[in-house]
């Protein structure tokens, strides 16, 4: 294809939203692109959410190899394992509510421009509304699917761990909590993006009404993250344990 065709196919692509619309589109994705990548350099320097459970994980990990029954610990894992489940399941109730909607976009345009507040759009750039929130839920749920892979893996590891009077060496126990806390940080990191995803269509929504309210809701969505990931209750809490500092020593094996 010509140079020049391509610029004119550029352009009509272009030419189907509004500036406004483009603005708010891009400010999503560079907000939540940005928010994850400031998050995630950010908690290298400061405490946050998932740093601080990270370590919670690694002393859980090292007190598994000390357990004579580590039944408790699978059931830990599969608890979580089975929060990651139920999001991948509803997502995927979600994606086909939306595929439905947009095999029905007349209908459902119609009823939306019945709405006060709602932006009144062509059918074509209402279709671009919805497949922008499919796309996101579609991402939500690879994300989800892969915690819960990730998650068998560590049950996997929790299940190879040989007998707690068996092992004599700290250097082992010590390198299995790092490798198996690893793993489980890793699931947590896919729970947690797939969340991030929840967040950010709920903000998408609001596109329906204007891609100013998108902006705005987009705002206020990294705000929340922002607050409840570095500057939460729970946070506090977590770094005041003293169950899950990381500087306890680790505990004695038991007496044969």
């Amino acid at each position: 294809m010509p140079y020049s065709a391509q610029v004119n196919r550029l352009a009509e692509l272009l030419r189907l939203l509004p500036a406004a619309d483009w603005a708010g589109l891009s400010f999503l994705f560079a907000a939540w692109i940005g928010y994850a990548t400031f998050a995630r350099r950010r908690a290298r320097r400061r405490p946050s959410f998932l740093g601080s459970t990270n370590r919670v994980r690694r002393q859980w990990m090292l007190q598994t190899t000390y357990r004579e029954a580590r039944v408790i610990d699978a059931i830990a894992v599969q608890q979580m394992s089975g929060a990651a489940s139920f999001f991948a399941s509803t997502t995927i109730l979600i994606i086909g509510a939306l595929v439905a909607v947009i095999g029905s976009t007349e209908k459902a345009t119609d009823l939306v421009r019945e709405l006060p507040f709602a932006a009144r759009t062509s059918v074509l750039v209402f279709d671009l509304k919805l497949a922008v929130l499919t796309a996101i839920f579609v991402y939500a749920f690879f994300r989800f699917t892969w915690s819960i892979r990730q998650y068998s893996a560590g049950i996997l590891l929790i299940a190879a761990v040989p007998e707690h009077d068996t092992i004599h060496d700290e250097a082992q126990r010590q390198a299995f909590a790092d490798r198996a806390s690893r793993v489980m940080a890793l699931a947590a990191q896919s729970f947690n993006d797939g969340l991030r995803a929840y967040y950010m269509a709920f903000a998408a929504v609001s596109w329906f009404v204007s891609p100013w309210a998108m902006a705005a809701a987009t705002a206020g969505v990294v705000w929340v993250l922002y607050q409840r990931e570095f500057h939460s209750a729970v946070l506090s809490a977590l770094d005041a344990s003293t169950w899950g500092a990381a500087a306890m020593p680790p505990p004695r094996p038991p007496a044969p």
